[in-house]
């Protein structure tokens, strides 16, 4: 890193005029600029008015010591992380300890040696620059990633309305038209054109949660007596559409009674990406299942596919936020990296646990729990009221 010295202030503090004189040639001669003063109140007023870099501060002065610019320094708003070289012929361990704790950054005994002197100078003025530089660079990086997620937020929000009405003609029109009616050609590129939208549709709600998730405006809203059954079959029935595309079928087996007090909206969003990734990564002609399973006080959801299942080496990207790791389905579908990230953050956010099971070209199972209230604290709840 290269320091322009004509870039740094240094405040010299002390009362003998010959030691000022002295201290002001040698370090202007380095490069610097200086100030002086020739006891404290003076210093003090002189760092209110135009905060040197670094101060030179003699000890034994008049009016006030040095001791005592450091104490009222380090209370002084803004000013308090300026840098203190105490100069003093007061070098006993007591005297120097004494320094340290009023937060000297370096001591250098009377007389001093030139050399010495401008050395231990520059090593504060680097640590200066490199300060500087630290804190430039992260304000930079807060505001470029200020700057992307909110490019991201306008992105998704912006384009989610439009993208989601073309979703719903796109299937009207294919639930409406027969394959047989049309040219084959013609019924592909509409098959085609609806995942396509709905592809879209996905990445755009998740990047739009996903960011306000990183950026803290994403709060979990609990509601009480949610019905697990009635919201894994209102997915299920959404995507029924999508799997029909690869002529696939999604069975739901078991089911369960139960209420739980969770973020409706984040459990629809997790179980929604599983499902989805089942199908992406499944075999045209073949099924997923969503397994409902009860425990106590738990419900354990899993969504098992029979397609190319995931490697070992990419099991371990999976969760990795830094990796963005993402792969192509079994149709060449495309995917963002998120909807994993998601599935994991959301599950965690209403109190379960994400996991999974996967082996190449036999399938991966995807299983998330729900925490539910037991037998007992429902009756115990109906009996107190």
């Amino acid at each position: 890193m290269e320091i322009n010295n004509s870039d740094f202030t240094i405040l010299i503090v002390d009362d003998v005029d010959a030691n000022v004189l002295l201290l002001k040639l040698l370090i202007s001669k380095a490069g610097y600029k200086t100030l002086t003063a020739y006891n404290g109140r003076d210093a003090l007023e002189i760092v209110e008015k135009q905060r040197p870099d670094l101060i030179l501060l003699d000890i034994m002065m008049p009016v006030m010591d040095g001791h005592e610019v450091a104490r009222r320094l380090k209370e002084m708003p803004n000013k308090s992380d300026i840098p203190m070289i105490f100069l003093s012929a007061l070098n006993s361990t007591e005297d120097v300890v004494q320094g340290f704790k009023l937060g000297a950054a370096d001591y250098i005994s009377k007389p001093f040696n030139k050399d010495e002197l401008l050395t231990r100078i520059n090593h504060q003025i680097s640590l200066i620059a490199a300060k500087r530089l630290i804190s430039s660079q992260t304000e930079e990086l807060r505001r470029i990633i200020i700057g992307r997620d909110k490019l991201y937020s306008v992105i998704a929000h912006d384009l989610r309305a439009p993208i989601a009405s073309i979703r719903m003609v796109m299937e009207v029109l294919i639930a409406g038209i027969k394959k047989e009616s049309i040219d084959e050609d013609m019924y592909e590129l509409l098959v085609m054109a609806n995942r396509l939208t709905d592809d879209s549709f996905t990445l755009l709600d998740n990047l739009l949660k996903w960011t306000k998730s990183q950026t803290g405006r994403l709060n979990t809203v609990f509601q009480d007596d949610i019905d697990i059954m009635n919201l894994v079959n209102g997915v299920v029935e959404v995507l029924r559409a999508v799997a029909k595309l690869k002529n696939i079928t999604i069975n739901i087996i078991g089911s369960t009674d139960r209420v739980a007090r969770i973020d409706i909206d984040m459990a629809k969003t997790a179980l929604r990406n599983l499902i989805s990734n089942a199908i992406k990564f499944s075999y045209d002609n073949s099924e997923v299942e969503v397994e409902i399973v009860e425990e106590p006080e738990r419900i354990i959801i899993h969504v098992k596919d029979h397609g190319a299942g995931i490697s070992e080496e990419d099991q371990k990207k999976l969760f990795q936020a830094e990796s963005h790791f993402t792969s192509y389905g079994t149709d060449n579908e495309e995917g963002s990296g998120l909807g994993l990230l998601l599935c994991n953050e959301f599950v965690k956010r209403n109190g379960g646990t994400l996991s999974f099971i996967s082996e190449e070209e036999k399938g991966s199972t995807f299983s998330f729990d729900i925490p539910t209230p037991s037998k007992r604290d429902c009756d115990h709840s109906i009996s107190k009221s």
